[in-house]
Parts: C-alpha cells; sequence; structure tokens
C-alpha cells in the first residue's frame, strides 16, 4: 500500500476518533467518496493497524444503530417544514 494512502486512512480513523462524525460526512469534508472512506475505515485500516480499527469500528457500530432514529427526524423535520410553509 503507498504511503499517502496509509497516511489518508489513519487521517481519517483519528478524525472519526475525535468527532464521531459519520462516513458520509468525512467524505464530504475531504472530498472524497463515501466508497473510499468506508473502504479505508473498514479493510485497509485493518491491515494498518488492527486496535485502532476496533476502536473506530465500534464507532460505525454505533452510527449503524441510530441510523433508523436520524432518518426518522430529518423525515418529520421535513414535513414540518412543508406544513409550516403552507400555512402561510
Amino acid at each position: 500500500m503507498r504511503n499517502e494512502i496509509i497516511k489518508r486512512v489513519l487521517e481519517e480513523a483519528n478524525y472519526i476518533l475525535k468527532t464521531n462524525k459519520t462516513i458520509r460526512e468525512i467524505a464530504y469534508e475531504n472530498a472524497i467518496s463515501k466508497s473510499t472512506v468506508h473502504k479505508d475505515l473498514h479493510d485497509r485500516l485493518k491491515l494498518i493497524d488492527i486496535n485502532l480499527y476496533r476502536k473506530v469500528n465500534k464507532i460505525l457500530q454505533e452510527h449503524i444503530d441510530i441510523r433508523h432514529i436520524k432518518g426518522g427526524e430529518s423525515t418529520r423535520q421535513k414535513y414540518l417544514k412543508i406544513k409550516e410553509i403552507l400555512e402561510i
């Protein structure tokens, strides 16, 4: 694996540990695809640093566990905005 890839993977891993952001947010902020971030944190990190991978994987699992709640809240907010517009 090339050094710049290893550096990017470690930066992403440390960033997610520090900020608890999602794969989508990290991808957006670094101008790379979600697929790349996912592959970095799921596949490549395991080969680079297994202990760091375990910490990151715990956070990613938490995101998976709450995604249905976040999605439901987003939908609720969307329809509240529509209702406000229609009442004006």
